[in-house]
């Protein structure tokens, strides 16, 4: 089934899409267009996939007791637009009109503040564990639809919009296959 995006910035429900909108999120600045797809990759704790975890530290609902690791996170407020599970399912937190909270200190082509003028898309993973073929099959079923809204110029990797402070997606992410499956130009990718 086709993806769709009202005109709220929201996917319009559908089988293996979830609507969870999370607080952390604001406004864009005023004029500001969406140019840039950043992809990142995160799983609570760190290797274990399938849980509740990343969608409760984007709720602020997070369960810092269920494992030791977690509690460096209490107080941390962030979000992305997009999380896609390893068995290809989607939720969406942050409206693609609205600033989500994923990059941070960042910079792209000369711009700082990537949340201001990106997307975001988390890829339940590691940096060095393959994404499964259901996460680039979603990939294939997101990004077009999202180009179609917006114009996205370029798809980079937290690791480049925020170098030596992030890793992801790391190398296990096929940047050719992405860019082959979304219509991206080499050109538009960062440099493999």
């Amino acid at each position: 089934m086709a993806l769709l995006l009202d005109r709220h910035g929201w996917l319009a429900p559908s089988p293996g899409v979830a609507r969870l909108p999370s607080p952390n999120h604001d406004a864009r600045p005023a004029g500001t267009q969406v140019s840039l797809l950043v992809l990142h990759n995160i799983s609570l704790p760190p290797g274990r996939f399938g849980g509740p975890e990343v969608a409760g530290l984007f709720l602020n609902t997070l369960d810092y007791g269920s494992h030791p690791w977690l509690e460096r996170l209490r107080g941390l407020r962030v979000s992305a637009h997009f999380f896609i599970r390893r068995d290809g399912g989607l939720a969406q937190f942050v409206s693609t009109d609205a600033r989500a909270w994923h990059a941070g200190v960042s910079r792209h082509a000369g711009r700082e503040r990537c949340n201001d003028f990106s997307l975001g898309i988390e890829l339940e993973g590691t940096d060095t564990l393959p994404y499964t073929d259901a996460q680039y099959a979603a990939l294939r079923r997101l990004v077009p639809v999202l180009r179609a809204r917006y114009p996205l110029s370029a798809a980079r990797g937290h690791e480049h919009i925020a170098p030596g402070r992030k890793t992801d997606p790391g190398p296990a992410f096929d940047w050719k296959r992405f860019g082959r499956d979304c219509g991206f130009l080499r050109r538009q990718l960062p440099p493999v």
